[in-house]
């Protein structure tokens, strides 16, 4: 921990750790949903939608890193027990119990939207108190936004090609 570094910060450290562990259990959970996806998805445009799981769980993955160096940088401990993320989760997690592409898009989307609305409220939060916590954040909400609109557009791909079907 920089003393200089946490000196810097407006606000309350620890609640501003609490937060980002937050969200850090949320990346954790994304990850898992995106990639346990990729592993059991069916149906048409399959391929595609793997490739696009695959590469926003590995997005999740590296989200979670930022998040746990810039808790540590701040003093915290980042969540060491895994169960201890459906407790301090913001946006859950669903199981893509019901493989299908379509289902499986439909979960993945709803998780971006949650982390769309809970990036933005850190970056609320941190704005003019910790410019280092805000443009992390700010790199891990761009993400999220281009991942909801990749998803969107395989959905509307999908939607498409049932239509062609019929």
């Amino acid at each position: 921990m920089g003393t200089k570094g946490r000196q810097i910060v407006d606000m309350d450290v620890d609640k501003l750790v609490q937060l980002l562990n937050k969200a850090f259990a949320d990346e954790w959970l994304a990850y898992y949903q995106y990639w346990i996806g990729a592993k059991v998805v069916k149906g048409p445009m399959k391929e595609a939608v793997i490739a696009e799981l695959t590469q926003h769980a590995a997005d999740e993955l590296r989200h979670a890193d930022m998040l746990a160096l810039r808790i540590i940088q701040l003093g915290g401990t980042p969540v060491t027990e895994p169960k201890e993320w459906y407790n301090l989760t913001n946006c859950g997690y669903e199981a893509p119990d019901n493989p299908f592409v379509k289902n499986v898009l439909e979960q993945n989307i709803k998780g971006e939207q949650c982390a769309i609305m809970t990036y933005k409220k850190l970056l609320n939060i941190t704005m003019s108190k910790d410019p280092v916590t805000y443009n992390i954040v700010l790199q891990i909400l761009q993400d999220e936004v281009e991942h909801e609109e990749d998803l969107q557009a395989e959905m509307e791909d999908l939607q498409t090609l049932l239509k062609q079907a019929k």
